[in-house]
């Protein structure tokens, strides 16, 4: 059931949105895909802030359609610290944010809330990716298990973010700088917390495939 995209933004500079209501008939939290928005879903464009330069990455979009298809809710996690810098707003914010969920669902894919943290590095606000605040936050509005969930994304900081979270993989996307964090991202992996870097998209996309549940 939608609720029409409500969003609040709290004190703390973070954007709460779920599109969906969990189904009725839900026993108990569900999984969740989480997934990064800038060099992840999106093309990487820095401090972005015009719909009109928003392109979808196409891998992204089949590993999201494919998410849907087996019933497990995709969460959009995204640090958005121009907002603090002063760069843009909450309005241009949510300008690409629609142009994105336009495009996703031309494309036969939807997600199912947005979480975004609009606090300066310097801060290390409890929502901004590394720290695990927007994952928090998304297992208590959408009745999610973190501890059967996965997060994707282009940087070491989004898996770190979901290892803090309780999740047990993370899948890094070769796009945006998944190339420079390679590293940084397999030292993250440990017995509770695995980590894909190898042909991540297609990788994520079988597994998906393979099971409703996610697990290591």
């Amino acid at each position: 059931m939608t609720t029409k995209g409500v969003h609040s933004v709290t004190e703390g500079g973070m954007w709460r949105q779920s599109f969906y209501a969990p189904p009725a008939d839900t026993q108990g939290p569900r999984p969740a895909l989480f997934v990064d928005r800038d060099g992840t879903l999106i093309e990487l464009v820095p401090y972005l802030c015009e719909s009109e330069k928003m392109k979808l990455i196409a891998p992204a979009v089949m590993a999201v359609r494919q998410a849907n298809a087996v019933g497990i809710p995709v969460v959009v996690v995204t640090n958005q610290s121009g907002i603090e810098r002063g760069y843009y707003d909450w309005k241009d914010f949510a300008a690409v944010q629609q142009a994105m969920v336009a495009e996703l669902e031309r494309a036969g894919a939807k997600i199912d809330a947005v979480y975004a943290c609009a606090s300066h590095p310097a801060r290390n606000a409890p929502c901004r990716k590394p720290n695990p605040g927007m994952l928090l936050a998304a297992a208590e509005d959408n009745a999610l298990d973190l501890s059967t969930s996965w997060i994707l994304g282009d940087a070491a900081t989004d898996l770190q973010a979901g290892k803090a979270a309780g999740l047990p993989k993370g899948w890094l996307a070769p796009g945006g700088y998944g190339t420079r964090d390679r590293e940084r991202a397999h030292a993250l992996a440990c017995d509770t917390f695995s980590v894909c870097t190898d042909n991540t998209f297609n990788a994520l996309a079988k597994a998906l495939n393979e099971r409703s549940t996610l697990a290591p």
